[in-house]
């Protein structure tokens, strides 16, 4: 391994570091972990709750990504689910530490995750990252809580009538399938029923969707490398723009991250705008 060598980038090298010091890859300061709560209505587990909303290093400090964890925030609230946050006790699931090679940070962060889930006696996890999501389901071992994509839960609050729409989208959506909940964990249909359900939705379809979706290139620490060349994002955007779409739909923070920053790279900030599906329900209701 390159990280066990010694032999790793000075950006992998410090999202490692900072993962170790602060729980999270992105620098930020842990007490500062669920400052986009603010003015919203949520709670610490500690005061007892159905489900835990295990929010997730980017959705927590990354300015583009909050409006994420915001909007499933409204949707849940709505829905009336009872949930909780760790808050600043949430550390790294610890997807990109072992997709870096890292083993032995990936082991610390897998016991202070355990300890707080057994602490807390959780029973029952809604994340909205996918990494997080294979991460605990199968890299873990064996855990005594049940995991839940936000698409997952969504559909089934929708379908359920927890969750009902009082406006129209009128828009066209297209719908980017994440590798780790799809092609890794075979999560295709509960994102698709989530944008049908809204009014004024139409939902397009790419070429190479599902099992053959293009990876954004976010995962596996390359987030913290340059790649030069035309980034697969790039190719996503312009294809969303070509079948027409108004709304590239995505159910990954690093998907977010990657398609809106090949917005800005292609030049088509005023043709197409990239949008979590949490935030295309939030907005309709």
């Amino acid at each position: 391994m390159e990280v066990e060598k010694g032999r790793i980038t000075p950006t992998i090298r410090d999202a490692l570091e900072t993962i170790f010091n602060n729980g999270n890859p992105w620098g930020g300061i842990r007490s500062k972990r669920s400052e986009w709560t603010q003015e919203l209505n949520v709670k610490h587990i500690s005061q007892g709750a159905d489900i835990l909303y295990y929010v997730g290093c980017t959705s927590a400090y990354d300015p583009q990504v909050q409006n994420v964890p915001k909007s499933l925030v409204k949707c849940l609230n709505k829905a009336e689910v009872d949930f909780g946050i760790l808050g600043d006790e949430e550390n790294c699931c610890g997807s990109e530490v072992y997709g870096m090679g890292e083993k032995g940070l990936f082991e610390v962060l897998i016991e202070e995750n355990m300890k707080n889930f057994v602490k807390y006696g959780i029973k029952n996890v809604i994340v909205n990252c996918p990494h997080a999501y294979h991460t605990f389901i199968n890299r873990y071992g064996k855990t005594s809580f049940i995991v839940q994509h936000h698409t997952q839960l969504l559909a089934t609050l929708i379908e359920n009538e927890k969750i009902s729409f009082s406006k129209e989208l009128n828009k066209k959506v297209i719908y980017h399938d994440p590798c780790f909940l799809g092609k890794q964990n075979g999560i295709y249909d509960e994102p698709r029923k989530v944008i049908e359900s809204i009014p004024g939705v139409e939902l397009l379809e790419f070429d190479r969707s599902r099992d053959r979706s293009l990876c954004c290139e976010g995962g596996g620490g390359r987030m913290w490398i340059d790649i030069p060349g035309e980034r697969l994002a790039e190719i996503r955007v312009r294809n969303a723009v070509e079948y027409g779409a108004d709304i590239l739909a995505v159910a990954c923070p690093f998907c977010r991250l990657t398609i809106e920053d090949a917005i800005k790279t292609t030049d088509l900030e005023k043709k197409i705008r990239v949008m979590d599906v949490a935030e295309l329900v939030s907005l309709t209701l």
